[in-house]
């Protein structure tokens, strides 16, 4: 009886022994499971994780406030937009109203230019009567004020300046020469000339503020280098003009510009008056500093006839205002009796007052 409890006693220490054992091992394992054993390493990069995102939310946070200004530019532009349709709807009924006020009178000023034409035809006619009066006065020589066509030669300096853009260049360059050659036929002799671009380039760039002796080899010369004087042109002689009176223009010289071209696509007819009309002041005799002449060359009959009417319109003012005569050309294939002659035109281009600017 007393072995049996011995051995009772040894199996109950036994078995709470490893129940013991086993439950502080498991503590052990649940403390591990609950508690962070995180390396070093992993919290750096935890810390770095932190740190893009708080940038990547400032990003966003800018990219916001870039979208919302950018909208806000959007919807004044698209107002701006419509602004501007509306200016060209307006702009273009008024182009609709100033070309049919110019179709309505278009007729009224061919009728008018047409008896221009015949008036200076019939000035330049000699009568049966005339011509036996010419014939008794043998020694009759022309005055230096007396003019032709209308256009004084009274002046001893002579400047041409040449629309050299494409359009003259290609359709009206030899009626521009044989006009030039017929100018110089004018006056016989002159102190100097000069040839120039609208745009103020030289014919002869070594002659650049001087004269060019006047000679009939210089002539030659003059009509010869013209055949190829394609420099660049906007058709806007008010460069050419400016350099002009600026570098040549004297107190004690009579000068005359004669402004050769078919189409003017400057911005304003007004400005072009109003800056020749500083620089060609008058002096306190009521006389301006140059003469200036023009002789306006058509257009090709395809093309927009508009900035040749401008170019008329132009030139009409400045030649009126500046002492000068302007003498306009058409139908350039149909050859002419004798040659063209100054002031001779053939059905001048209309001035339309509303197209002016």
């Amino acid at each position: 009886m007393g072995k049996k409890r011995a051995r009772r006693e040894t199996e109950i220490f036994s078995i709470s022994f490893l129940d013991c054992i086993t439950c502080g091992l498991g503590s052990v394992v649940l403390l591990l499971v609950l508690s962070d054993v995180r390396t070093p390493e992993s919290k750096e990069e935890r810390k770095d994780i932190q740190a893009q995102m708080v940038k990547l939310k400032d990003e966003l946070i800018d990219i916001t406030s870039q979208r919302e200004i950018l909208d806000q530019e959007l919807r004044d532009r698209r107002i701006q937009l419509s602004d501007e349709k509306l200016r060209v709807a307006r702009q273009q009924g008024e182009l609709t109203k100033i070309l049919g006020k110019f179709n309505s009178s278009k007729k009224e000023a061919d009728a008018v230019n047409e008896e221009e034409g015949k008036l200076v035809s019939a000035q330049q006619t000699l009568t049966e009567e005339m011509k036996r009066l010419l014939a008794q006065k043998g020694d009759f020589r022309r005055k230096k004020d007396d003019a032709i066509g209308g256009i004084p030669v009274d002046s001893e300096y002579i400047i041409f300046i040449i629309d050299t853009s494409g359009s003259m260049f290609n359709y009206g360059w030899n009626m521009m020469l044989k006009t030039v050659e017929e100018t110089l036929d004018v006056y016989p002799t002159v102190k100097g000339l000069q040839v120039m671009s609208d745009e103020g380039g030289y014919l002869f760039p070594s002659y650049r503020g001087k004269w060019i002796p006047d000679t009939p080899s210089q002539r030659k010369l003059v009509i010869d280098k013209l055949r190829t004087f394609n420099v660049f042109s906007n058709s806007s002689p008010i460069e050419g003009i400016v350099e002009a009176i600026r570098t040549y223009s004297a107190p004690d010289k009579r000068i005359s510009l004669y402004v050769l071209g078919d189409e003017f696509t400057g911005p304003s007819v007004d400005a072009v008056v109003k800056g020749v009309d500083v620089i060609n002041r008058e002096d306190n005799s009521g006389q301006r500093r140059v003469r200036i002449h023009s002789i306006g060359f058509p257009v090709r009959p395809e093309a927009p006839q508009i900035t040749s009417i401008r170019f008329a319109t132009l030139m009409r003012i400045l030649c009126a205002k500046n002492g000068g005569a302007f003498v306009g050309l058409q139908e350039p294939d149909r050859p002419s009796s004798g040659g063209f002659r100054i002031g001779s035109t053939r059905e001048p281009l209309p001035v339309v007052p509303a197209l002016q600017k």
